[in-house]
């Protein structure tokens, strides 16, 4: 038994705080942002209180007395399951073992907080994950256990996290931490000259332009649903476009609304044409597309403007 730091948030890391407390290991302090005034409490926040455990949550752990609030010096492992916050590296430094970090690529190619977004909309086939020591660098310490996944060709950033990499993610980061305490984990020192960063995917990274070829604005729009939502705009107003499909339509000009349909709506491409399952609008999050279209005007023959 050990005695382990978790932080993280969200359902992952309620599942690995239910894997260390169904391993027998003692938690000695679970740490994760603060609540969101109006939102459904965090799944794990639910589950520390649930098992009385005691819980950290602060805004930042840059100031002061961050290490003493945590108490790192007292574990053995600290483990970062979905953290999204700044860590400092005296925090991380601290365990008697190491501090264990889940990253969701093969490190060290697609650093950073969007890896599984920028993986798709780059047309990515092989994704993966990896378990690593964090340092004060960025995704960029020695790696302990990496896994290979598949992302399928209509694989959006939720399917793909929610399918494949969430369950295999869990178990790869409970098989890390008993790596380490067994003394079997073995750090490998990640090639820099393959590095590759990103920034957080936002609507400046999400705009469409139908006059682009085909697979690249599929992969767009894969990689940014649901979030930030891929959006062109009609009639001035951004529409988020989500469940893109390639097609075959006969040949029209670029960003031309083909059909709509029980299906989605189908568009015209440079040199295709995409069916989008739902839309979305600033008041109205996602919808069936021929719902949504009929209450915006929106009817085939319609030109689609760039984002």
């Amino acid at each position: 038994m050990a005695r382990i730091l978790l932080l993280g948030q969200a359902a992952f890391g309620r599942d690995v705080l239910a894997g260390l407390l169904a391993a027998g290991h003692e938690i000695s302090a679970v740490s994760l942002p603060p609540d969101r005034e109006g939102r459904a409490l965090d799944p794990l926040k639910e589950a520390t209180l649930a098992a009385g455990l005691d819980t950290v949550q602060r805004r930042s752990y840059r100031d002061a007395d961050a290490a003493a609030a945590l108490r790192a010096d007292t574990v053995d492992i600290a483990v970062l399951a979905f953290v999204t916050q700044i860590i400092p590296v005296e925090v991380l430094d601290a365990p008697r073992l190491a501090s264990l970090c889940f990253h969701p690529s093969l490190l060290p190619a697609y650093r950073g907080g969007s890896a599984i977004n920028w993986q798709i909309i780059r047309g990515e086939t092989r994704g993966g994950l990896a378990l690593f020591r964090p340092d004060a660098g960025l995704d960029a310490g020695p790696v302990y256990l990496e896994k290979e996944l598949v992302i399928g060709p209509d694989d959006t950033a939720g399917s793909y996290y929610y399918s494949t990499v969430f369950e295999t993610g869990v178990a790869a980061t409970l098989e890390s931490v008993e790596l380490l305490l067994a003394g079997e984990a073995v750090p490998g020192v990640q090639d820099e000259s393959l590095a590759s960063y990103d920034p957080l995917c936002r609507d400046e990274h999400a705009g469409v332009d139908f006059d682009r070829p085909r697979d690249g604005l599929h992969d767009l729009v894969r990689g940014c649903d649901p979030s930030p939502g891929a959006h062109c705009l009609w009639r001035g107003e951004t529409l988020r476009l989500y469940g893109s499909r390639k097609v075959e339509a006969e040949s029209a000009a670029a960003a031309t609304v083909l059909a709509i349909d029980d299906e989605g709506m189908t568009v015209a491409c440079a040199d295709g044409a995409l069916r989008f399952a739902r839309l979305g609008t600033a008041s109205v999050r996602k919808a069936a597309a021929a719902e949504l279209a009929d209450g915006l005007g929106l009817a085939v023959g319609a030109r689609l403007e760039a984002a």
